[in-house]
């Protein structure tokens, strides 16, 4: 059996979610709250295994009741069940310590069995909820050099094997004005001061 917590402070929506759960054999709802900071109370007396958690409340946010019962019972799942899928929640509700995230137009069975799959330790993230999040990390994974052009990549290349504006104009067959704009803009895409800390990222990199 599922012991389950319901957090949100719409009535009609808590009063929904608990009459449906109470239908499934597997699921106790153990208590309700209006609130996050009363939720978070709530958790330490009743000891759920998972918490429906609501995340835009007046009294004490999502995010805030998820950082306290994480801190003082990390045992409990936390199942994220909101409107927003928006950066500003996402993310801080995930580094909080939400275990799942879903949205309020998931159906019920799909709620009921989040709380399933959250007992057992298997977590679920909303698709575009999920999209956002490798949308994220992949933003995350780029480097300052993957914003350079191809031929400003050639140009930081020859100066990190130690190469004069003129060598490089020889080497490419550019002028050197050319040459020197090209190492304006790559000193400002990769946010150092000067060729020599270039270089020093060339190296840092393994790019040659």
């Amino acid at each position: 059996m599922v012991r389950v917590l319901v957090v949100d402070d719409h009535e009609i929506v808590r009063k929904g979610i608990i009459a449906y759960l109470q239908t499934e054999d597997d699921i106790e709802v153990v208590g309700q709250a209006s609130s996050g900071n009363k939720g978070a109370e709530l958790v330490l007396q009743l000891r759920p295994d998972v918490v429906l958690m609501d995340l835009i409340m007046d009294d004490g946010t999502g995010i805030e009741a998820t950082k306290q019962i994480m801190g003082d019972y990390p045992e409990c799942k936390i199942i994220i069940l909101t409107s927003y899928y928006d950066d500003e929640q996402i993310f801080p509700a995930l580094e909080a310590g939400a275990f799942s995230y879903i949205l309020k137009t998931s159906a019920a069975p799909e709620i009921a069995a989040a709380i399933k799959k959250a007992a057992k330790g298997e977590n679920v993230i909303e698709p575009k909820v999920a999209g956002k999040m490798m949308s994220n990390f992949r933003a995350e994974q780029k480097k300052p050099h993957d914003e350079l052009t191809e031929r400003e990549m050639e140009v930081l290349l020859c100066i990190g094997n130690g190469m004069t504006n003129q060598e490089i104009s020889d080497k490419l067959y550019i002028g050197i004005k050319t040459v020197k704009t090209h190492v304006s803009n790559i000193l400002s895409k990769l946010d150092v001061n000067d060729r020599t800390q270039a270089a020093v990222y060339v190296h840092r990199n393994q790019l040659l």
